[in-house]
């Protein structure tokens, strides 16, 4: 499995602020299809409340065509966000993207207008 660029600054990044990771790659199997989203990660919420789970897909955004990666990320959110509801249905999804694309890309009218729809939730990233 290929890492996005900023794997490790994602990782890191979730790590200092006190999440586990759990899996790199979270493996899933569902339907006959093998899946592998970039991390599993848990937080201890407390005692009585217990483990909130998390699963994050990172990308960077590197190419010159910032719709068709788009395309390509809600595609896989939306598969992998049903095979989490199917195989672990208590982790949450997110979409990680850098700061400097979210600022110029995902701020866009359009854009905002597919994540409300699609439900996509998102961790926006520092590169430095």
């Amino acid at each position: 499995m290929a890492r996005d660029l900023f794997h490790n600054i994602v990782r890191s990044a979730l790590e200092k602020d006190g999440w586990v990771i759990t899996d790199d790659p979270l493996s899933i199997r569902c339907g006959g299809v093998d899946i592998q989203i970039d991390l599993g990660v848990e937080k201890l919420l407390g005692a009585e409340k217990g483990t909130e789970k998390i699963a994050v897909e990172i990308k960077n955004f590197a190419s010159a065509s910032k719709v068709s990666e788009f395309h390509m990320a809600l595609g896989q959110f939306i598969n992998y966000r049903t095979a989490l509801r199917l195989e672990e249905p208590q982790r949450v999804l997110y979409l990680a993207v850098p700061s400097v694309i979210y600022d110029d890309f995902f701020r866009l009218p359009f854009t905002q207008i597919i994540l409300s729809e699609n439900h996509l939730k998102m961790i926006i990233y520092d590169i430095e």
